[in-house]
């Protein structure tokens, strides 16, 4: 069974009305990306922090996948699929994708402020219990936190990104600018026969001659890319 890999960026969630991360204006729901989602911003106001995660969760927990999603989800029918995404979303999931690497943390969860990366302290938040009450201690006695890799934080599952990225038969990039390290470098991981695809409707650039252009949205560069696949 051919293995495909995709990488998916905040392209991927456009057509969900989800906004994930980087904006271009650097602005988050109209937050300042370092107030909300830096470490030097968790410590200045964790209460600020952890009400704009709350609500951000709301708005998660209201959006559905979209086709796009739904695509890579039903490729594993027929393939071997990993998705490793830049998103903090649950989109992916919820469509029915059972392999995916979230490099920059999970939206849905929240973790000791201490060691976020201590899995005894995660917390996975139903959505119909998913507002944390500043001040909510973890396990160990630090703060809850979410658990999302904060702008100057190391991103813990860039290894395991990279060693499927590796087996990659078909490499996939949507929604993503290939600015974003280190999942940008993701790319030099693949083989030097794997075809990569690239879906985005902007116009993108890159120096890797192997890597085919769909310039469409996430579902509808998905349907194309489903038809290549199957021809192939």
């Amino acid at each position: 069974m051919k293995k495909l890999v995709f990488l998916t960026g905040a392209g991927m969630s456009v057509e969900s009305g989800f906004k994930t991360f980087r904006g271009n204006d650097g602005l988050w729901e109209n937050y300042p990306v370092e107030q909300v989602a830096s470490h030097d911003g968790w410590l200045r106001d964790p209460t600020l922090v952890t009400n704009f995660y709350n609500g951000l969760r709301k708005k998660l927990y209201a959006a559905q996948p979209n086709e796009g999603h739904r695509l890579v989800a039903e490729l594993e029918k027929d393939f071997d699929v990993t998705v490793i995404t830049q998103n903090v979303d649950n989109l992916h999931e919820k469509a029915g994708s059972t392999k995916v690497i979230h490099l920059h943390g999970e939206l849905t969860k929240v973790c000791s402020s201490n060691n976020p990366d201590d899995p005894r302290y995660q917390i996975e938040l139903p959505e119909d219990n998913c507002e944390v009450v500043p001040g909510t201690k973890a396990g160990d006695g630090s703060l809850l936190r979410p658990f999302i890799v904060f702008f100057g934080e190391g991103v813990p599952m860039i290894q395991p990104a990279a060693e499927e990225t590796m087996k990659a038969d078909v490499f996939v990039i949507i929604g993503t600018s290939l600015n974003v390290y280190p999942a940008a470098g993701l790319v030099q991981y693949t083989r030097a026969d794997t075809p990569i695809y690239l879906i985005d409707p902007a116009e993108v650039s890159y120096s890797n001659p192997r890597i085919q252009v769909i310039q469409k949205g996430a579902s509808e560069g998905m349907r194309e890319l489903v038809k290549v696949l199957r021809q192939g």
